[in-house]
């Protein structure tokens, strides 16, 4: 885990990355688990047996939500900002999913930290997240990720 102990530290590092998280593993659980929290129970997901015979991944594979879910806590166990007394994930502006996420792969993050705007009481950060699965070509997500700093 990287740690920055002040804004005007990352303000320094503007257009670099900063930190890539740890691999986490995508299992069938926590596939079913996300089909079951947002009743997305579509059969490329979660019905083994169909994606065998029918899915052109050749398996089932992870929900482009789940992936994007994933972004919080890749982002978290990264990256800390140690000075920062709270942060909040502030919404996005761009997110693609260019290529799928088979289960039993493997993922992480890359954050490139873009801009840094003052706000209120502290600053809002624009991050460039990239999530790539392990032996993959390309991305999984791309993402524009909003954080504010108090």
């Amino acid at each position: 885990m990287r740690e920055f102990s002040s804004l005007a530290e990352m303000q320094a590092l503007v257009g670099q990355e900063l930190a890539v998280s740890d691999w986490v593993e995508i299992t069938q659980q926590r596939v079913n688990q996300f089909a079951d929290a947002t009743d997305d129970h579509q059969w490329i997901h979660v019905d083994l047996e169909r994606c065998a015979r029918e899915s052109p991944f050749g398996g089932p594979v992870a929900h482009g939500f789940l992936t994007l879910s994933l972004i919080s806590g890749l982002f978290d166990r990264a990256l800390r900002m140690v000075d920062a007394s709270m942060v909040v994930n502030y919404g996005l502006n761009k997110v693609r999913f260019p290529a799928p996420v088979p289960v039993g792969s493997r993922v992480r993050a890359r954050l490139t930290l873009q801009r840094v705007e003052p706000i209120d009481g502290g600053a809002q950060l624009e991050w460039s997240v990239i999530v790539e699965r392990e032996g993959g070509a390309k991305p999984v997500c791309v993402a524009e990720l909003l954080i504010r700093r108090y």
